[in-house]
């Protein structure tokens, strides 16, 4: 109980209250504006976030994060494009219920699928906070080396039919973080005499490049478009509470959001696949998922927006990031030198719990917003393309030049632009790289501890966690080349038939 009231001072401040309602109002807007999304929304945000308090700059980064994806199923229902790449799914069911007249219903299950699936997951974690500030201590250096390991084993197989450029893309991300004088001997790594070189490659930098300015340049080199949505009519409180019709789905779905969060590499995607698929296995009417089922539309955003909150745990209790959002998270973390790990679970649980009341409290915020705002909404994400663009890469530019004042950072933030946009023209995957420097650096500190400790490759697997994590690693290696050589051969075998039948 003190610690919870002692998170509860950090929260009240009114520094944390202006970035929960900025965070959130702000979240659901960006996600609501197709072809922006969090990703680029906290890539702009982050060099800002640096001269704030650490609990400050989170909840506002946290905000933006966890809201994105309310407002991200509005033009997924009405206009059958979504605002983020995770309410992809949202359009099987919500747009066609739109098709029949039914947008209102759509969007008030989505908006309660979501509260409910977030704080059901944001409950569920602070009850477990005792266990994992327990648990935390018992990984040492080993153990998190491997954890990191199998969090980009986990990245790179995520990516089906694109494995091998992934494992590519996370080897440069590796490859790319090394550059610069190396921490413990001090000497030069891959600068080739360039002093510029001499400090490394900053992630913020690099991340603002990828993400930020190659949507920058993404949106300016399309034809421009404005989205035409028509308004909403009726009272938007009574749709939202018919999610509790449905509480077994949405309950369901939060459930697969908690598991899916927790493992690095993971995320929204295989949360919405595992309660997709559980919500249609157990339907009465499975024939209608994908055309408009109320119930495919729970499943998908319940389980959604229970991740963020549940995607903080590796990150809090062992410092090792799952996905692109928080390894930018991390990096407010190191500046304010508060180092996220089992020490931040034993001496530091009030700022662990204040994270999380923070997210309970942004979420109240949201649905009070979107009780009344979708036509807002509808209004203000009529925004031309193009403009859109120059927007963002006008922002971006500003964010790479205050972190160090440099102008060289700006044209290696726009050397990664160009390259952030080929990859994307190309349909190949950008997170690889971010997680690979920051895992990559973790998974160096570690090693170089955890080699005093050592005195053979057998050490690294003789204690129980290091030993689990070992074997879970190979499995997933392993199970997943067996998937891609079955799906090979199968695939060969599709193509001989035909041939063989004449």
């Amino acid at each position: 109980m003190h610690v919870l009231l002692q998170a509860l001072d950090l929260v009240l401040s009114w520094q944390v209250i202006a970035a929960l309602l900025l965070g959130s109002i702000g979240g659901v807007i960006i996600g609501a504006i197709p072809g922006v999304g969090p990703a680029v929304a906290i890539a702009v945000l982050l060099p800002a976030t640096f001269s704030l308090d650490p609990l400050v700059g989170l909840t506002l980064l946290l905000g933006i994060y966890g809201s994105s994806m309310y407002g991200g199923s509005l033009p997924a229902i009405l206009i059958n494009t979504p605002g983020t790449a995770v309410n992809a799914l949202t359009t099987y069911d919500g747009y066609p219920m739109t098709q029949r007249g039914e947008a209102l219903r759509a969007l008030g299950l989505a908006y309660g699928a979501s509260f409910f699936g977030a704080i059901l997951s944001i409950v569920l974690l602070i009850l477990l906070s005792p266990v994992l500030a327990k648990i935390a201590p018992m990984f040492g250096s080993r153990e998190i080396f491997l954890a990191a390991l199998l969090g980009i084993t986990l990245v790179i197989v995520a990516h089906k039919g694109q494995v091998a450029a992934a494992g590519m893309l996370a080897g440069l991300g590796i490859l790319l973080n090394s550059v610069g004088m190396e921490p413990v001997n001090f000497t030069m790594r891959f600068t080739f005499g360039l002093n510029w070189l001499t400090s490394g490659l900053d992630l913020i930098v690099v991340v603002l490049g990828l993400f930020a300015i190659s949507q920058a340049f993404l949106l300016m080199v399309e034809p421009n478009a404005s989205p035409k949505m028509d308004g909403i009519k009726g009272k938007m409180s009574s749709a939202i509470c018919e999610v509790f019709r449905y509480k077994r789905v949405a309950a369901t779905g939060g459930g697969f959001g908690v598991l899916m969060g927790m493992i690095p590499g993971v995320g929204e995607f295989t949360a919405q696949f595992f309660s997709y698929t559980a919500a249609r296995r157990a339907s009465k009417d499975p024939d209608l998922f994908g055309n408009g089922s109320p119930e495919g539309l729970v499943a998908s955003e319940s389980a959604n927006n229970a991740v963020p909150a549940a995607a903080l745990i590796p990150l809090l209790a062992l410092g090792i990031p799952g996905e692109a959002l928080t390894a930018m998270m991390l990096s407010v973390f190191y500046v304010h030198n508060v180092v996220p790990g089992p020490a931040l679970f034993q001496g530091q649980l009030h700022f662990v719990y204040a994270l999380y009341i923070a997210l309970l409290l942004l979420n109240l915020i949201v649905i009070v917003f979107m009780l009344g705002s979708s036509n807002l909404l509808i209004r203000l994400i009529k925004v031309p393309t193009r403009f859109l663009g120059m927007g963002i890469l006008i922002l971006s530019f500003v964010g790479v030049y205050s972190l160090r004042n440099s102008s060289i950072d700006c044209l290696i933030a726009a050397g990664f632009g160009v390259f952030g946009l080929i990859l994307k023209r190309l349909n190949l995957p950008i997170v690889p790289i971010i997680l690979g420097m920051v895992l990559g650096s973790i998974m160096e500190v570690k090693l170089r501890a955890s080699m005093a400790q050592i005195n053979g490759p057998l050490d690294f697997v003789n204690r129980p966690i290091s030993g689990l994590l070992a074997t879970a690693i190979v499995v997933i290696v392993v199970v997943s080349a067996h998937s891609s050589i079955r799906e090979r051969l199968q695939q060969k075998h599709e193509k001989q038939a035909p041939a063989e039948a004449q």
